[in-house]
């Protein structure tokens, strides 16, 4: 059995060969281990000294963002024959030696994906706000994928074959929480490990502020909602949209059949007929998008097949 563990890495010179020095060199009961790190269009020295340190390189020719370079290296992973896949980061935020701990359920078979829990509601080199964010995040994709989500954040994970052979990322901001939420659609068991987490290095790349950093998530989160559970949102504006222009159409008729200035309430009526149109239009729009939904995860189990065959 093969074991690849996948580094995504954008300008890491400074960081990357301590985080790859302290790989491990054999992790049971995988017969082969090799290190790929995914050098995604650094303009210093990241492939060099990855490749001094005796880990493979797989470059992308410009830069494209976490998501796309981790898409790129599972794709890459899976085509160098890989059984199972763990992916860390390049900051040295998390410890190679408990790669073994992630594995365990994956070996054992009692999950498909298996996530390092790092606390985040604790850890004292998060602030307060960020904190915060991160719970928040969390529950958010607990009810978008059905999982007992504890980590939503956190990129210490590993996958079974057949897990990575099914995922891939529609968004361009991070791969963290498209992927948990395709696992739960698709069915996968995924299980968290409690793990430590260091201070990084260096300021995160992801965002310049909290506040940008939740805009965009908050963005992210509404684009994967619309792509996952199209029929669920788009029903329930619906559904808002119809109740209150029933209740305008309503109140337009006790002024009317009570006889109480009748002509003056005409702005209920069309208020009204506007919001049931909009009720309607949305109810259309969403057996669409369900319809387009269900038409992209029978694509995806095809593409996954043929991931899993390579």
């Amino acid at each position: 059995m093969k074991l690849v563990i996948l580094v995504p890495a954008f300008n890491e010179e400074m960081w990357l060969p301590a985080v790859l020095a302290a790989m491990p060199r054999a992790v049971p009961p995988f017969t082969e281990v090799e290190t790929l790190v995914v050098d995604d269009g650094s303009t210093d020295g990241t492939a060099a000294v990855a490749l001094a340190a005796g880990a493979s390189v797989y470059r992308l020719p410009r830069h494209r963002g976490l998501a796309a370079a981790f898409t790129a290296g599972l794709e890459e992973a899976l085509r160098r024959g890989a059984d199972a896949i763990v992916n860390i980061d390049a900051d040295g935020q998390y410890d190679p030696n408990e790669i073994p701990t992630l594995l365990a359920p994956i070996v054992s078979g009692e999950a498909d994906m298996v996530l390092g829990d790092r606390g985040v509601g604790t850890l004292a080199h998060f602030s307060p706000t960020k904190r915060l964010l991160q719970r928040l995040g969390a529950w958010a994709v607990k009810k978008i994928s059905g999982l007992p989500v504890t980590d939503a954040t956190t990129g210490f994970r590993a996958f079974s074959r057949r897990c990575a052979a099914r995922l891939s990322c529609f968004t361009t901001f991070t791969y963290t929480l498209e992927t948990l939420i395709q696992a739960g659609i698709a069915g996968m068991v995924v299980r968290w490990v409690p793990i430590c987490a260091r201070p990084t290095p260096r300021p995160s790349r992801l965002f310049r502020s909290n506040t940008r950093y939740v805009l965009i998530s908050l963005a992210t989160l509404l684009r994967l909602v619309l792509l996952y559970r199209p029929l669920r949102v788009l029903l329930g504006l619906a559904a808002v949209s119809g109740t209150c222009g029933l209740v305008l159409f309503a109140r337009f008729a006790y002024f009317y059949l009570a006889g109480i200035s009748p002509a003056g309430h005409v702005q209920s009526l069309i208020a009204g007929a506007v919001l049931l149109l909009g009720a309607f239009q949305l109810a259309v729009l969403a057996v669409v998008a369900d319809l387009v939904a269900v038409n992209r995860r029978l694509l995806d189990e095809l593409r996954s097949r043929e991931r899993e065959k390579k």
